[in-house]
């Protein structure tokens, strides 16, 4: 249990200083090289989401803290479960926005949603607003339900310190339908999008060999590159959400609390938050040569 605990940590930490390097490092780049793409706001959107989801997961993990802060704990439960559950629900529509606005950005022009393409960015700040809103209001029914722990028998116990009420049949049904309505809808247009930019990519493939023209490959090599990106993201996301979706359930019928099965659905949550940054980093160049430069200068300083 104790290493289980110190693996947690580990893989939160490094969540946060991987989300917070590719959020400095990326803003830094944009405003030097060029002006900021619809999917530069998004992936730096989706790195501030995450750095404070991995935040509220590293603060819930320190048991101690409720007992240091004994005052206002029934407001502490509310405050992190609530943050915790619109977090993630902004990670999940997140993820999808970033897939939607890579196929617009490489949709050739008979594509529906091409005419999109030229006020793509002032579209995808107002998705901003509406996910926000979203999130904000589908997870607000968990400020009312959730309670510090007590000896209470109509408890379902979420952490050592915070529990959910339990509700009526009705209520329970609906929010669950609720929840996984949105989930499903956000995921299966994550895999719709992810089509779409398999057969995009097939066409661009078929349309350069069949040109080959140096300056046209060079040219879609980079669309190509950031393609490929966004589809291993949303890979990884939706069999990382299919293996929660499987805790989850089993952690539900158990009805009280196991610290080994919530520790590991909280690794499992957090291993998309921590492998995201590395991927987004790895496949940016300009962020590759703007790393290489400042451990160039920290190396000429020592």
């Amino acid at each position: 249990m104790l290493s289980l605990k110190h693996v947690y940590f580990f893989q939160t930490s490094i969540g946060i200083l991987a989300n917070g390097l590719f959020l400095i490092f990326h803003i830094f780049s944009v405003n030097q090289f060029h002006r900021p793409k619809p999917t530069d706001i998004t992936t730096c959107h989706l790195a501030f989401v995450h750095i404070v989801m991995l935040l509220i997961t590293l603060y819930v993990l320190s048991e101690d803290m409720f007992q240091l802060l004994n005052f206002l704990n029934e407001f502490q439960c509310k405050l992190l479960f609530y943050l915790s559950r619109v977090t993630r629900g902004l990670s999940i529509s997140t993820t999808c926005l970033l897939s939607i606005i890579q196929v617009i950005t490489i949709s050739p022009g008979s594509f529906c949603l091409s005419r999109f393409k030229h006020k793509l960015k002032s579209y995808t700040i107002f998705a901003f607003f509406c996910l926000w809103c979203l999130n904000l209001s589908a997870n607000s029914y968990v400020i009312i339900y959730t309670v510090a722990h007590s000896n209470r028998t109509n408890l379902l116990n979420v952490s050592k310190y915070c529990s959910l009420f339990s509700m009526n049949s009705v209520i329970t049904t609906l929010l669950l339908t609720l929840g996984l309505t949105q989930s499903g809808l956000f995921v299966g247009m994550m895999l719709l999008s992810s089509m779409c930019m398999v057969v995009f990519l097939c066409s661009h493939q078929r349309k350069s060999e069949y040109l080959h023209s140096m300056s046209i490959s060079s040219r879609i090599s980079p669309v190509k590159h950031a393609t490929r990106t966004v589809l291993l993201l949303v890979s990884f996301f939706v069999i990382m959400y299919c293996l929660d979706i499987m805790i989850s359930s089993f952690s539900t019928t158990l009805w009280k609390y196991e610290p080994v099965v919530l520790d590991i659905q909280r690794m499992v949550r957090n291993i998309y938050a921590t492998v995201s940054p590395v991927v987004l980093i790895s496949s940016n160049k300009r962020l590759i040569e703007l790393l290489h430069n400042v451990n160039d200068m920290i190396t000429i300083l020592k």
